[in-house]
């Protein structure tokens, strides 16, 4: 029994040891992964590397020729390919000799028979497919579960994709069946339960399959930082709706970001603070720029150049002394996460990239070139 407790132990440690997250690292040109504790997991050795996706990433020891390596840096695809796509559901996109093919994990060609006029990385189960009656889905099987018939589509998200069709938005499920009609002018993927459309210049929620329209809103954002709240366009003046798409706080600011942890950044003219849900200033407007706090409570603010953190008191507890952009990537863009994630941050100073910890510590006191975030 104890020498099958211990290989069970063992057994857990090594799945967990393989799958914890890791963050591409450049030092001194060459690439590596660092884990969360700051300790090198693969160490440098590639010329050139990318992020882990479906626990394979691509990394190239020339520049010129690719392969795949798995989490404790061993290859799984030997460097073959002139170009490659990050895995996705079990499936990448690679260039050989001067053809798009599909491959599995194994390096194998699959899905040869696929028609279509381009081939499309797989996201969440399905790719795209292309051909002169337009543009719909196949399953990592290669199967057509959305035919193409659509203008336009985008990859699914939440269980729903967004498709085009005579010149109006609606959203399919992978199926093909169709979650919104397609008679909107815009809509949004399904996010914490709610869907944002408009037709024309009406915008407002789709509520158990019906339009209701939210009164006077000229834009509203996606539920896709909160299921309760999310802020709307008035009078070109921002405030916020709930779910039932009602006002709860009256549009008067200038720009407005997402509640978390209870609060959301606001700028009246040029000045940013920090209101409550009942639209009560919490933290006073002092910041040049401000961000959504984290769900460790800690939010990134400016009042010059560089930025530093706050705790939802409105205490800075890191100073202002980082930049949080390179060659106009933000770490704030929609698709990564914002500030503090598992009690990380990562940052740059002085033309070098650390992560901090909630006390403004860099990580293992480590820096790097270039520094990517934690798949």
């Amino acid at each position: 029994m104890k020498t099958t407790a211990f290989f069970v132990t063992l057994l857990f440690l090594g799945i967990f040891c393989h799958a914890q997250d890791l963050a591409l690292a450049n030092l001194d040109g060459d690439y590596g992964y660092i884990t969360k504790t700051g300790t090198w997991q693969i160490k440098p050795q590639f010329k050139v590397a990318k992020n882990f996706s479906d626990d394979l990433a691509e990394a190239s020891l020339d520049k010129k020729t690719w392969g795949f390596i798995n989490r404790k840096g061993e290859w799984v695809i030997q460097p073959q390919f002139d170009k490659t796509k990050a895995f996705n559901s079990g499936i990448a996109v690679v260039l050989k000799d001067k053809d798009w093919i599909y491959i599995n994990k194994k390096g194998e060609q699959v899905l040869k028979d696929v028609a279509t006029d381009k081939v499309y990385d797989f996201e969440n189960g399905y790719a795209i497919i292309r051909k002169e009656s337009g543009v719909g889905f196949i399953n990592t099987k290669g199967e057509i579960v959305v035919e193409p018939k659509f203008t336009k589509v985008f990859n699914f998200e939440n269980g729903s994709a967004k498709v085009l069709e005579n010149d109006k938005w609606g959203l399919v499920d992978a199926s093909g069946k169709y979650i919104v009609k397609t008679e909107y002018d815009g809509v949004s993927n399904e996010y914490n339960g709610h869907i944002v459309a408009n037709i024309g210049e009406r915008y407002g929620l789709i509520i158990n399959g019906e339009f209701k329209e939210v009164p006077g809103a000229e834009k509203i954002w996606d539920f896709s930082h909160n299921a309760e709240n999310t802020y709307a366009k008035k009078n070109d003046k921002i405030g916020f709706i709930n779910s039932n798409g009602d006002w709860i706080i009256e549009p008067k600011f200038d720009k407005a970001r997402a509640f978390v942890n209870g609060l959301a950044p606001v700028s009246e003219g040029k000045n940013w603070g920090y209101i409550d849900t009942s639209g009560a200033v919490i933290i006073p407007f002092q910041y040049k720029d401000a961000e959504i706090f984290s769900e460790s409570g800690l939010a990134p603010v400016t009042t010059g150049k560089e930025w530093g953190f706050i705790n939802t008191k409105g205490d800075l507890v890191i100073p202002e002394d980082y930049e949080i952009t390179a060659g106009g990537f933000s770490i704030f863009s929609k698709n990564n996460p914002k500030g503090f994630i598992d009690g990380l941050a990562r940052v740059k100073k002085k033309k070098s990239w650390t992560y901090l910890t909630p006390k403004g510590e860099p990580l293992n006191n480590l820096w790097f070139e270039n520094l990517e975030l934690f798949h």
